[in-house]
């Protein structure tokens, strides 16, 4: 395969060389960006880099043997758990981006509805991750979307998540209360070091420690951008597995330990409240084995 030149976008600045190159490349897992950087196959303004570099914007990335980078393994196909006249309830697997974003290649989750469904537009009524997987609300159509996003905002949209905190939370029960915004010297991070602070707000319960890592089950009170890595990590716990947030790689992890696995919303809009659950993907639940399976040696 012929050389790739990307150039990084001003908006990226801050971001790590690998991880961002994974997601403008789009064909190639992370893992297999790092390898060809370490062996030499990336040059950014013509010279190696190592792969924790952090981009200004601008640079010219070169990578020279994108032949002998391991493909990325495609994303499983969204499952539509629940469908009624308003709005779709998705369990979204690790991988797939919400909505298109710059630099992004492949099939986003509202397009692949709107494939799908094509009598419907779908809109989506909060956000996950790229890497994070479990439930959402999909609405179809923007006067559904508003209707939810208000119910949101009256609190009447539970949404709670299961994450894996590095260390052990000192407390068993919690709320971290922080306003975040784009980090002053990582632009592509959201932190509490920050001059655009916008209220965020996250309860936690612990549901067990396994060994030096935790169990939690955190609930939004506010959907700001990685708000629950971002809150865990202003802490000094950040999520198990999430480098972009301070956390080394670790348990087999290939993403951040988050996974929205409990959603109840008020069916219709107004209505009695209907809820649903996921259980832990396969990844995150092998994670987890390997934390307590350590924490009993």
């Amino acid at each position: 395969m012929p050389p790739r030149e990307v150039v990084v976008p001003a908006q990226s600045a801050g971001a790590r060389l690998d991880a961002w190159l994974a997601g403008a490349l789009g064909d190639v897992s992370r893992a297999g960006v790092a390898g060809l950087i370490d062996a030499g196959g990336v040059l950014v303004d013509g010279m190696r880099r190592p792969k924790s570099t952090r981009l200004r914007g601008g640079e010219r990335v070169r990578v020279d043997d994108l032949g002998t980078a391991p493909a990325a393994e495609p994303p499983s196909e969204p499952l539509i758990v629940w469908e009624g006249e308003a709005f779709v309830v998705v369990d979204k697997p690790p991988g797939i981006v919400v909505h298109p974003a710059p630099g992004h290649r492949g099939i986003t989750l509202v397009e692949w509805l709107a494939r799908r469904s094509p009598g419907w537009d779908p809109r989506a009524v909060h956000r996950l991750d790229r890497d994070t997987s479990g439930l959402m609300l999909v609405a179809k159509g923007e006067a559904a979307k508003s209707e939810l996003q208000a119910a949101l905002r009256r609190r009447a949209v539970l949404r709670e998540y299961l994450a894996l905190t590095t260390g052990r939370l000192a407390s068993r029960t919690g709320t971290i209360d922080a306003p975040i915004g784009r980090d002053v010297r990582q632009r592509t991070r959201m932190s509490t070091r920050t001059d655009t602070p916008r209220e965020a707000r996250t309860h936690f319960e612990v549901e067990r420690f396994a060994g030096e890592h935790t169990l939690v089950r955190a609930r939004l009170d506010t959907g700001r951008t990685h708000q629950i890595r971002a809150h865990f990590a202003a802490i000094g716990h950040p999520l198990a597995g999430d480098r972009d947030y301070g956390a080394r790689a670790e348990l087999g992890l290939e993403r951040q330990f988050l996974h929205s696995a409990r959603l109840s919303v008020p069916v219709p809009p107004g209505g009695a409240q209907r809820e649903w659950r996921s259980d832990l993907p396969p990844d995150l639940a092998a994670a987890l084995m390997r934390a307590e399976s350590a924490a009993g040696r």
